[in-house]
C-alpha cells in the first residue's frame, strides 16, 4: 500500500527538505526495525534545474548569471542522472518508498516507474517506451535525429529506502530545455503530452490516472 499526497506548485528546496525529512524518517524507522510508510508526492515547481551527483557542468549551456536573469533557480543534488530542467506544466513525482516492502531492487523498481509512465501515456495514444543505456521515457527510439526525451527519471536510494524520481512532461515550456543538454544528450529532443497530442492536457486528470499505475504497480 501506498499513501499519497499532493504539494501544488512549491519551490524545488522547499520540496526537496520536505521530501529529505520523509526519507530520513523511512530509514530511521527501518533502523529501528519498524515498517516505514510508503509515500507518493505529486507536485510543480517554479523555474529551477538540478544537476546529479555524477552531472557535468558543461552540461548547463548559459552562466548562472543568465539563469538568474531569467529567473531560474539551480540545485546541486544527490540523485542519479545528469541535468534537467523542472517548470510549472510538468508533473514532477517523489516516491519515498520502502524498496523492501515491494521486494525490488533498484533497478527493478525503476523498471517498473519507467512503467508507470510508459501505460499513462498509452491511455492518451502516445506511443512510448524505453531506450537502452538511457533511464526515463523516450518516444520514437527507432529514428535517429527524432527520439525524444518525454520523462526523465533520477533517483536516490538508502537501505532500499528511496527518494527523487520522476518528471513528466505534460504541458511543460520546452524552451527551458534549451538552457540545457537534457540529461547530458547532445544528439537528442525533448517533448512533452501537449506538444506530441497538439493540445493542452489536463494536469489533474492525468495525475489521476498515473496515481492509480502507481496503485497497481507497487502494492
Amino acid at each position: 500500500m501506498i499513501s499519497y499526497t499532493d504539494w501544488g506548485l512549491i519551490p524545488y528546496s522547499e520540496a526537496y527538505e520536505k521530501q529529505k525529512r520523509l526519507f530520513e524518517s523511512a530509514i530511521e524507522k527501518k533502523n529501528q526495525g519498524e515498517k516505514p510508510e510508503n509515500t507518493l508526492i505529486f507536485c510543480e515547481h517554479p523555474h529551477v534545474i538540478t544537476i546529479g551527483k555524477n552531472g557535468l557542468s558543461s552540461n548547463l549551456l548559459f552562466p548562472e548569471q543568465r539563469l538568474k536573469e531569467k529567473q531560474v533557480e539551480l540545485f546541486h543534488v544527490d540523485r542519479g542522472g545528469d541535468v534537467t530542467y523542472h517548470g510549472q506544466g510538468q508533473l514532477v513525482g517523489y516516491p519515498v518508498f520502502d524498496l523492501e516492502n515491494f521486494k525490488l531492487g533498484l533497478k527493478d523498481y525503476i523498471f517498473r516507474m519507467e512503467e508507470c509512465i510508459i501505460k499513462l501515456l498509452e491511455t492518451y495514444n502516445i506511443r512510448s517506451e524505453r531506450l537502452e543505456g538511457a533511464t526515463g521515457v523516450w518516444i520514437d527510439t527507432d529514428k535517429p535525429g527524432k527520439t525524444r526525451k518525454i520523462c526523465a527519471i533520477g533517483v536516490k536510494s538508502s537501505r532500499y529506502v528511496t527518494m527523487h524520481g520522476f518528471a513528466l512532461n505534460v504541458n511543460t515550456d520546452l524552451a527551458y530545455f534549451q538552457l540545457i543538454n537534457p540529461c547530458g544528450f547532445v544528439d537528442k529532443g525533448v517533448t512533452s503530452m501537449e506538444k506530441e497530442l497538439q493540445k493542452p492536457i489536463d494536469f489533474e486528470e492525468v495525475k489521476d490516472r498515473l496515481l492509480k499505475l502507481f496503485q497497481d504497480y507497487f502494492q
